[in-house]
């Protein structure tokens, strides 16, 4: 479906039916990124793997374009998880004051770094994250960009992050912040697990 076509669907839509159709394009959109970028996937190997285009891809990261069920199937199939995944309900977790440690929804990405996802804020574009890298692992392979901006703290451990080609070591204590459109890379050398708190956003 085209981007104009899903904007006209909506416009025909009654206002309150079209804002929570919009909601949860967006919504899915948001978590098909998450998970894509979770990956150390890129948009066109993420339509390598799906048999999808990129303009479509994108088009539904944006919250831009209605996916089929067919189409959802195939990309939860290419992230490796269920299509139930994709269809979290952001809104009652949103609305909690509190999230509990237990709450927390755990994702190990491809390069086996464990990620407890505190809080996805889809309305202020802000998620919340806890990251363990153990020994040698890290974000991807090869430095990696993406939209948005971020900030890592480091609970504990030594973290290496190269940012265009410079690597900063990060111990205790340390911050680093930087636009997510750089090529970087998050990676742990050492021999303990490194443990992070992680913020990031989905503007500049």
């Amino acid at each position: 479906m085209s981007e104009r076509g899903t904007e006209a669907n909506l416009e025909a839509l009654p206002e309150e039916i079209a804002e929570t159709t919009a909601n949860t394009l967006a919504a899915i959109g948001i978590r098909i990124r998450e998970l894509r970028q979770l990956r150390g996937l890129t948009l066109q190997e993420l339509a390598d793997v799906s048999g999808l285009s990129t303009s479509m891809l994108s088009l539904v990261e944006r919250g831009r374009a209605s996916p089929s069920i067919g189409s959802l199937i195939v990309i939860a199939s290419a992230l490796g998880v269920t299509m139930s995944d994709l269809l979290v309900n952001g809104a009652e977790s949103e609305e909690k004051i509190v999230v509990r440690a237990s709450e927390a929804r755990k994702v190990e990405t491809a390069q086996h770094v464990v990620r407890r996802l505190l809080r996805e804020d889809r309305s202020r574009g802000v998620s919340v994250a806890v990251n363990e890298y153990a020994p040698h692992t890290g974000s991807a392979e090869h430095p990696i960009h993406h939209d948005g901006f971020e900030y890592g703290f480091v609970l504990q451990g030594v973290l290496t992050v190269e940012v265009d080609g410079t690597k900063h070591v990060l111990r205790q204590g340390d911050l680093i912040a930087y636009s997510s459109r750089r090529k970087h890379k998050i990676w742990n050398h050492g021999k303990t697990t490194v443990r992070t708190l992680w913020f990031n956003l989905d503007r500049e």
